[in-house]
């Protein structure tokens, strides 16, 4: 080495973990924005698929994640499907995230029945709904148990939960654009079962389906 380079001094220990938090403070904000991100389930209108207590991982990749502050939403693996289970942004109230289960697509037909789905004029098989009310709620009382029929517009998502007779959903607040959509539900992480005040073990680590 010439004398004339000053030799580098090795960091100190305290300099070492502050750049390790540093780095590791960016990677939870890069992950966040653009591929996992966590959520918890504060309501009861996606039983039994998903309970009061259950915390699961968005994917944001499937769909493409949107770039931070902006509309911009980069390139997807694919397009939601009719039964994806789906985080969004609430159409009335973009600060709060909502989950529900897409039904339908843009361009299609969505109607409900006495409580039976139809979807371009076929009745859906759905063997993950619940129905807790035996009564039909006739259409001129409300929209829960006789909707449409209604066309999804373009760009845009029908959601509804699987507890049906339960659920704040597109019958009531309309279609939610994709500029609202976060990610797809993977998997549970962890549940706790708020009335045992105990872990749910057996839901941790399953596939949202």
């Amino acid at each position: 080495m010439s004398a004339g380079r000053a030799e580098r001094k090795p960091k100190s220990l305290l300099r070492e973990y502050s750049e390790a938090i540093v780095y590791a403070i960016l990677l939870t904000i890069v992950l966040r924005a653009f591929v996992l991100q966590a959520f918890r389930i504060p309501s009861e209108s996606m039983l039994d698929t998903l309970l009061v207590g259950d915390f699961l991982f968005v994917n944001k990749l499937d769909y493409g994640p949107k770039i931070p502050f902006t509309e911009v939403r980069l390139p997807g693996l694919r397009h939601p499907e009719p039964g994806d289970v789906i985080v969004f942004q609430y159409p009335e109230d973009p600060r709060k995230d909502y989950i529900k289960r897409c039904v339908a697509t843009a361009g299609q037909v969505v109607e409900v029945k006495e409580k039976d789905l139809y979807v371009d004029g076929k009745k859906r098989v759905e063997p993950y709904v619940r129905h807790i009310d035996p009564s039909i709620h006739p259409a001129n009382f409300d929209q829960r148990d006789n909707f449409g029929p209604y066309t999804v517009p373009p760009n845009s998502l029908f959601m509804m939960g699987d507890n049906r007779d339960n659920s704040n959903d597109s019958r009531f607040w309309g279609p939610v654009a994709m500029g609202l959509v976060k990610g797809r539900a993977m998997f549970l992480y962890w549940s706790w079962d708020p009335d045992k005040h105990w872990p749910r073990f057996h839901r941790i680590l399953t596939a949202i389906k």
